[in-house]
């Protein structure tokens, strides 16, 4: 692939950042997925093409994505929800997460995931569990709708039944096991106060601790828009405290702080690609 000179530059500047630091965190936003096939729910069009039967209704992400969809029509929050476990548990990782894994096995502290998706494909691609953090928490884990303590448990127990088209749930509703009531996912909506944070919190520590312990980071930052911030304030503030650099790789929001960090203006996959060949072969494997 030929590429623009001002596109190589850039290109090359980010393979040396990797090349040179001691850690790469791996700053994770919506985008990640994309290129894995999972629907962008950029904007209510974008939405509500994914959930059809939804845009009939005129409900919003915001809308099916919080505590009251739960409260006032259980069959139809799972529908969207169970649809989402079901996608993210049949989808496969894109080649990109294989890339960083292997650029993290080659750097002397390693590599630490920050990603505010729920879809749980850090964890399929291989990364270790106590090296993710997942700020939103993960739709593969289940706790109380009304919450009667501090449970949060595993989803792989449950198998949702749905009608897709009209975004409901056929089979009988998940509920917690320790008082009967409702379950719902793991996950921070929209106006959540009900959101367990315990399992977040201690990744949130692991990685607080790890940082600790390195000394040039870059941060490879992915598809994280400024919609919702966390992905992008997170980034910035490992650069700012722990003196490192970062690349950013997104098509569109792509600028970047310092004339010393990187802009990709592209999708995950095509900016990871080029960067491994940029890389050379020694860090294919």
């Amino acid at each position: 692939m030929t590429l623009e000179p001002n596109l190589r530059d850039l290109v090359e500047s980010a393979a040396r950042l990797i090349s040179q630091a001691d850690a790469i965190i791996i700053a994770a936003g919506a985008g990640m997925g994309v290129d894995s096939g999972l629907p962008d729910f950029r904007g209510v069009n974008g939405f509500w093409k994914a959930y059809p039967a939804l845009a009939l209704a005129e409900m919003s992400f915001q809308d099916i994505a919080s505590p009251e969809a739960f409260q006032d029509d259980p069959a139809t929050a799972w529908g969207f929800y169970g649809h989402r476990l079901k996608l993210y548990r049949e989808t496969p990782p894109h080649p990109g997460f294989g890339l960083l894994k292997t650029w993290g096995g080659k750097l002397d502290r390693g590599c630490h995931v920050f990603t505010s998706n729920i879809d749980g494909h850090f964890q399929a691609a291989g990364f270790s569990v106590d090296s993710i953090c997942e700020c939103h928490g993960s739709i593969h884990h289940l706790q109380c709708t009304k919450p009667c303590g501090s449970h949060v448990w595993s989803a792989n127990g449950f198998k949702p039944v749905l009608d897709e088209e009209a975004c409901r749930l056929l089979g009988e509703l998940p509920v917690c096991p320790h008082c009967g009531r409702l379950a719902r996912p793991n996950v921070m909506m929209f106006s959540d106060y009900e959101w367990l944070e315990e399992r977040a919190e201690q990744q949130s520590a692991r990685l607080k601790t790890w940082l600790s312990t390195v000394h040039r980071p870059v941060v490879v930052e992915i598809g994280a828009g400024t919609a919702i911030p966390s992905v992008r304030s997170f980034s910035h503030n490992v650069v700012r405290q722990h003196s490192g650099r970062l690349i950013r790789i997104n098509p569109r929001e792509f600028d970047v702080p310092t004339c010393d960090d990187v802009a990709l203006p592209m999708g995950s996959v095509e900016a990871l690609s080029l960067v491994a060949v940029a890389l050379g072969p020694s860090w294919a494997s």
